[in-house]
C-alpha cells in the first residue's frame, strides 16, 4: 500500500445475540414491531384472529432482520491514505478510504462512516452498493483546518443494514492515523545576513570555529578504503591499520528562538500576535535548513529540537519535518522570561534568529546578553499592541517605549525588525539584508 496508509484492518462477524440486534433496530424497526405487539394485543382483546396474523407479521419482520443481520459473515477490510499527512494551517487535505470484501459472499448495502474531529468539518459518511466477492470501493473526502495541530483520524464505522431499513448494526475498524496541521510557511528571498562572509551561507570565522565539522580524527580500516589513506602515526599509535577519515564540508549553525510566553502576545485564534511569531519560525528555519544551516528551535521554556539540525539522522526535507511538527503543538506557556532559553543557548550559536513579543527591562538585558554570544543576530521585535488594536487608544510614551527598545537592543548588535499587525514577512526579512543597511548603531550617530 501506499505510504501514510493503514494496513487493511478487518471487521469480522458482528456480536451475537438477540439483545444486540434489538439495540440496532431503527425508528422504522421500532415502529414496526410496537405496532405488532399493539396488535396482537388488541386482536386477544377482541378476539379477531386476522388481526392476530397482522401483527404477528408486523412484529416478527424486524425480528427476522435482525437475526438476519447478525448471522451475516461478512469479512471486510479498511484501509486509509492521507494526502498529504502534513499540510499547513487553511489548505486541505484529501483522505482516502478503501473497502475491501474479502470473503467469499457479496455484501449488501453499507454505510461507511470516519470519525474525524469537529475542527476538520463534518463527519463523512457513504452510502456504499453490494459490494462483490473479493471487490473493494473506495471514496474520498476533503479535510480543512484554520488552526494547528495533530488530529486523528479514525477508526473507520461500519454500518450494515437490512434491505428493508428495520435494523443497522455497527461494526469498528482498530487503526487510526493522525493528520499534522503545520504553520503557514512563507517563501523568503535570499538575503546576506549579519555574520556571513561575503560569498557564503556560513557565518563568520568565529561561528565555524564554534559550530563547524572538522571531522579529522583517523578511524579503523575498512575493507575497500583507499591505502593512499592510511595513517601511518595512528597505526603505530593503535596497532592497527587506520585511516584518515574524508573531510566534511564546514556548515553554518543557526539557532531559531521563539518567545510563547502568554503575556508577551495579544490577540486570539489565526490572527493573533502568537500565531504570527510561530508562521514566522517556521518560515525562517525552513529557509535557513534549504540555505545549508544546521538550525534548531529554541523556545523560551529552554525546549530544544536538536536533531532537527542532525544532518548525520535526517535529510534536508526530514530536517523540516521535523521543525514544522513541533511547531504545529507549540503553545503559550506560562512563563515570564527568557531565562530557560538562555541557559539552551549558552554555548553560542553562529545565527541567532529570535522572535519575541514584549519586553520588560529584564528580558532586554537577556536579550542583550544573547547577541554577544552569537556572530549574527536578527530580532523580529513584535509591537503586540497593533494586534490587539490598542495602539491608537494608547499615549505617545508608549510608543516611545517601543522606539527606546528598539535602540537598546541595536546598540547591543541586534539587527532589529519592528513588526506590526499585518506586515509582510518577506518585505521584514529583506529588510536584514545586510548589504541594505548601514552600522547598527545608526540611530546613534548623528547623537
Amino acid at each position: 500500500m501506499a505510504a501514510g496508509e493503514n494496513p487493511p484492518p478487518q471487521a469480522g462477524q458482528a456480536p451475537h445475540g438477540l439483545r444486540a440486534g434489538l439495540h440496532g433496530l431503527t425508528t422504522r424497526g421500532r415502529s414496526f414491531l410496537a405496532a405488532g405487539i399493539t396488535a396482537s394485543l388488541c386482536a386477544y382483546v377482541f378476539g379477531q384472529d386476522a388481526l392476530l396474523r397482522v401483527g404477528v407479521l408486523l412484529a416478527a419482520l424486524p425480528l427476522v432482520s435482525a437475526l438476519w443481520l447478525l448471522r451475516t459473515r461478512y469479512r471486510v477490510a479498511g484501509g486509509r491514505r492521507l494526502s498529504p499527512h502534513r499540510t499547513p494551517a487553511g489548505h486541505e487535505a484529501r483522505v482516502h478510504l478503501r473497502l475491501d470484501n474479502v470473503s467469499r459472499m457479496p455484501t449488501g448495502v453499507l454505510m461507511l462512516e470516519d470519525r474525524v474531529p469537529y475542527v476538520l468539518g463534518p463527519r463523512p459518511r457513504f452510502v456504499l452498493d453490494r459490494v462483490e466477492s473479493h471487490g473493494y470501493r473506495e471514496v474520498s473526502y476533503r479535510v480543512r483546518s484554520d488552526l494547528r495541530g495533530r488530529y486523528p483520524l479514525g477508526p473507520l464505522q461500519l454500518r450494515l443494514s437490512d434491505p428493508f431499513g428495520m435494523c443497522e448494526l455497527g461494526r469498528s475498524f482498530n487503526a487510526s492515523d493522525v493528520l499534522t496541521v503545520v504553520p503557514q510557511v512563507v517563501p523568503l528571498p535570499p538575503v546576506r545576513l549579519p555574520g556571513e562572509r561575503a560569498g557564503h551561507g556560513d557565518t563568520n570565522a568565529r561561528a565555524l570555529a564554534l559550530a563547524g565539522d572538522d571531522d579529522v580524527i583517523p578511524r579503523e580500516y575498512r575493507h575497500g578504503d583507499d591505502l593512499r589513506r592510511v595513517h601511518w602515526k595512528s597505526t603505530a599509535r593503535y596497532g592497527e591499520l587506520m585511516v584518515r577519515r574524508e573531510e566534511q564540508p564546514l556548515r553554518a549553525h543557526a539557532a531559531v528562538l521563539l518567545d510563547t510566553r502568554e503575556i508577551a502576545h495579544r490577540g486570539s485564534g489565526p490572527g493573533s500576535s502568537f500565531e504570527w511569531a510561530v508562521s514566522c519560525a517556521a518560515s525562517v528555519g525552513v529557509h535557513l535548513v534549504d540555505r545549508g544551516y544546521r538550525t534548531r528551535l529554541v523556545t523560551d521554556t529552554g525546549r530544544a529540537v536538536p536533531s532537527a539540525g542532525n544532518p548525520a539522522a535526517t535529510t534536508p526535507a526530514e530536517a523540516n519535518g521535523l521543525l514544522l511538527d513541533e511547531l504545529a503543538v507549540v503553545d503559550h506557556s506560562d512563563g515570564g522570561g527568557l531565562a530557560r532559553a538562555e541557559e539552551v543557548l549558552r554555548g553560542g550559536e553562529g545565527l541567532l534568529v529570535a522572535i519575541v513579543g514584549s519586553l520588560d527591562s529584564e528580558q532586554l538585558e537577556r536579550l542583550c546578553g544573547l547577541r554577544r554570544r552569537a556572530a549574527g543576530a536578527v530580532l523580529f521585535l513584535l509591537d503586540t499592541a497593533t494586534w490587539a488594536g490598542l495602539r491608537h487608544l494608547l499615549p505617545d510614551a508608549s510608543d516611545g517605549d517601543f522606539e527606546e527598545q528598539q535602540k537598546m537592543l541595536r546598540r547591543a548588535g541586534w539587527t532589529v525588525l519592528p513588526v506590526k499587525a499585518g506586515a509582510s514577512l518577506p518585505e521584514l526579512w529583506r529588510s536584514a539584508d545586510r548589504t541594505e543597511q548601514s552600522s547598527p548603531y545608526r540611530d546613534e550617530v548623528g547623537a
